[in-house]
């Protein structure tokens, strides 16, 4: 068995700076959209994906990865959002199996009414914050993280 390789104070440093970031900035952000669109912030994040998309949809199962969400947790945001008439799904004509998420014109409508407060917010709780060194640093550093973490 190999020998714990423990964090050294840098390292926890790092560690406990991070947690604590993420879920501070993540709460805002979450609380911002509640706020100012009724919106969670998984919710506007599918938005966000569906709008930059072709024709405004993807497959639920291409949604899910992007997202770095279960299918069960997708079907649940998407179910509410469906409710609220901000997105339909549709069944994909050549595979029975495949299910798309469509954007409505209500959910594109919610998302430009959603956006500037958000950004404003994300640049508020992190990217303002930051310097441009420290800011490269946390997107190249974070970026190779998830690259990783997504290969294995």
């Amino acid at each position: 068995m190999a020998e714990t390789r423990w964090l050294d104070d840098d390292e926890m440093r790092a560690w406990q700076g991070f947690l604590a970031a993420s879920a501070l900035v993540n709460r805002r952000l979450d609380q911002q959209l509640k706020d100012d669109s009724g919106l969670s912030h998984a919710q506007y994040e599918i938005l966000v994906r569906l709008a930059r998309a072709a024709d405004g949809e993807l497959r639920m199962t291409e949604l899910a990865h992007g997202l770095i969400n279960s299918k069960s947790g997708l079907t649940y945001q998407v179910t509410q959002m469906e409710k609220a008439g901000l997105v339909r799904r549709r069944s994909c004509p050549s595979d029975v199996r495949g299910i798309f998420a469509v954007l409505t014109e209500a959910g594109r409508a919610r998302l430009d009414e959603a956006a500037p407060g958000h950004v404003a917010a994300v640049r508020h709780a992190l990217i303002d914050v930051l310097t441009p060194d420290q800011l490269t640093a946390v997107a190249d550093g974070l970026g190779e993280v998830a690259r990783r973490l997504r290969e294995s």
